[in-house]
């Protein structure tokens, strides 16, 4: 906590970027540090270093959007997996078992939720297009997703609502110790949270939908981000 206000770490997308893929580039789109910062939260960006030393540091770990995680992570062999960055998987997967041991609020968007569910024992879908016919990376597309009875989703934004559709990828089979929260019309896993710990996670984008991104065709998400801010500051106090 710094100023009364929880400091939340937020993972960085990491590539390599020289002739000699000797040298990293972190990276981040601001939409989610935005996020934080407008619920009430103190962003710091991790370096993909450091992972127990952050979980004592930072009261939370947001999770975020990105390329595919290596199947192998999954017991599963490529087939249609991309953009895949070894060095992040091994630094994100680092941060959520720091966190994880640490007892600490994690929050999963997109990339990210798929990151706890492999890190927890689950599986993924590797091409919902080709796998199940299913179209949801498109970045115009809002669809109806269908919350569940006592989920947080539902409490925030009621028992149905739209968002958006930007991942080729989706969760398979649930981690145990986690429940489905939301569904989209096809059955594809939107978001979960686990039975016990402080564990959420959403498959669309919500922190592209608020503030000044927020385009009034799905709920401003920034509810969603306030209820998550306010957990990390309350596991903070105790």
């Amino acid at each position: 906590m710094l100023n009364g206000k929880p400091l939340i770490c937020v993972s960085s997308d990491i590539r390599r970027y020289d002739a000699d893929n000797r040298r990293m580039i972190h990276e981040l789109h601001d939409t989610y540090s935005n996020a934080v910062f407008n619920a009430g939260g103190i962003p710091m960006i991790t370096c993909g270093l450091c992972a127990e030393e952050m979980a004592d540091l930072c009261d939370g770990l947001l999770l975020t959007g990105g390329g595919d995680i290596e199947p192998f992570r999954y017991g599963q062999e490529n087939t249609r997996s991309v953009a895949i960055r070894p060095e992040r998987d091994q630094a994100e997967l680092d941060l959520c078992k720091a966190y994880l041991e640490a007892g600490k609020p994690i929050l999963g968007i997109c990339r990210g939720s798929q990151l706890i569910n492999v890190c927890m024992g689950g599986t993924l879908w590797q091409d919902l297009l080709e796998q199940k016919g299913w179209v949801h990376m498109n970045g115009a597309i809002r669809h109806d997703i269908y919350t569940e009875e006592g989920s947080i989703l539902r409490k925030l934004f009621g028992e149905q609502f739209k968002s958006n559709s930007t991942h080729h990828q989706a969760v398979k089979d649930l981690a145990p110790g986690f429940h489905v929260t939301a569904r989209s019309i096809e059955g594809i896993i939107e978001a979960y949270e686990h039975d016990t710990l402080p564990i959420y996670a959403t498959q669309f984008h919500p922190e592209r939908l608020t503030g000044i991104l927020w385009d009034d065709r799905t709920p401003d998400y920034k509810p969603w981000f306030e209820y998550f801010v306010n957990l990390v500051k309350e596991h903070a106090s105790k």
